[in-house]
């Protein structure tokens, strides 16, 4: 990766990397743990699991308000800002084993990770190249497979020895250090075009607001009741959880890297319709198997294909005006969550339905999705 990147490039990358390695390792280990502290520690029922993760989405319903805090803050900086918050919302989650105390510790940790995630993108939209961008994003999935590997190892290791609130402890202040050691880098090249601080909504980003919020629709399904189902249905144990997530990263960080690939090679429009023509099928899977092995799968399939969203924000690029990205992340991360904030709650009042319902929902706005995606022809034609 480093052979073709610029000076200011390399420092932005190792930056990124970095934050990546501490975002992906609060991350994973929360999630890893999450589903089995709520059940077995919360007592939580699917009604309960979808406020949390509604609640868990509301920073990201926020993101816009990035683009007001970079008149104080310089971007660089609000993500390790973002990071630390990250770490200090994991370190607490353990303490409170209730539906207020797990939907507070949520919010923090969301925070950092979703305003990360808003800045993590649009540094690398204006710092790195058109050709160069879609690379990078498969480079840093790449790193964000492999430190979730590692994390379920640790994961899988801390829950031999250690009990929920001492593992979540342990996870928060790595990350905490992380942010603290990221805080020391200044990759800022000041040759890059001067961002827009406001609201930025154009028309001819419309595609772009649309397919952010089928995909951020379709991810909180999977988000919110995926592993649930594992967990509940299927019967699935931490260490279970810890073993799939390890096989799910290997596969993910060896593909990542090809997909950014193929995204310069056969473009956004082919490489997103193979996206959602697949996940119609996987969601229905998700609906309709009894196999705990199958619904494993389904699990990674999914995963694999969720990489390929890249090209949504490589799209972006293509059309959009530089001093825009910015802004323009911060407003598609909104609408990526605004959804996000309703969804898991709805879902879990149609869980108790029946469980099948959001799964099915799942597979309709993938095919939303498909259709939509055919717009891109038009901007590749012109």
């Amino acid at each position: 990766m480093s052979a073709f990147l610029t000076a200011s490039e390399k420092k932005m990358f190792v930056m990124l990397m970095l934050l990546t390695v501490a975002s992906f390792t609060g991350l994973q280990g929360w999630m890893t743990l999450f589903n089995n502290f709520a059940v077995e520690r919360a007592n939580f029922d699917g009604f309960d699991m979808g406020f949390t993760q509604s609640v868990r989405e509301i920073p990201g319903f926020l993101a816009l308000l990035v683009v007001y805090l970079l008149i104080f803050i310089k971007e660089h900086r609000l993500a390790v800002l973002s990071i630390l918050i990250l770490g200090i919302g994991i370190f607490l989650t353990g303490l409170f084993p209730t539906l207020a105390g797990v939907a507070i510790t949520t919010l923090i940790m969301s925070f950092g990770f979703h305003y990360y995630e808003t800045v993590n993108q649009s540094l690398t939209l204006q710092y790195f190249e058109k050709s160069k961008s879609p690379l990078v994003f498969g480079r840093l999935r790449s790193i964000a497979a492999i430190t979730s590997i590692v994390t379920g190892v640790i994961v899988y290791l801390l829950t031999k020895y250690f009990d929920y609130k001492a593992s979540y402890m342990i996870l928060g202040s790595f990350v905490v250090l992380i942010a603290i050691t990221a805080s020391f880098i200044d990759p800022v090249d000041s040759t890059k075009p001067v961002q827009t601080k406001k609201m930025i909504f154009r028309k001819k980003y419309w595609l772009f607001y649309l397919l952010t919020f089928l995909a951020g629709a379709r991810r909180q399904i999977f988000t919110a009741f995926s592993v649930f189902l594992l967990v509940k249905k299927f019967q699935y144990s931490v260490q279970t959880v810890a073993i799939l997530f390890f096989l799910n990263n290997f596969i993910n960080f060896i593909i990542s890297p090809m997909i950014g690939r193929y995204i310069n090679r056969f473009g956004e429009r082919k490489m997103l319709s193979l996206e959602y023509f697949s996940l119609i099928f996987i969601f229905l899977g998700y609906a309709y198997t009894n196999s705990p092995l199958m619904a494993g799968v389904l699990y990674i399939l999914d995963h694999i294909f969720f990489n390929f969203s890249i090209a949504i924000k490589t799209f972006f690029q293509k059309i959009a005006d530089e001093k825009d990205i910015a802004s323009s992340m911060a407003v598609g991360f909104t609408i990526n969550h605004i959804a996000a904030v309703f969804l898991p709650v709805l879902g879990g009042m149609l869980w108790l339905i029946n469980y099948k319902i959001p799964f099915v929902a799942g597979a309709f706005l993938s095919l939303a999705s498909l259709l939509s995606v055919q717009f891109i022809k038009r901007y590749e034609e012109s």
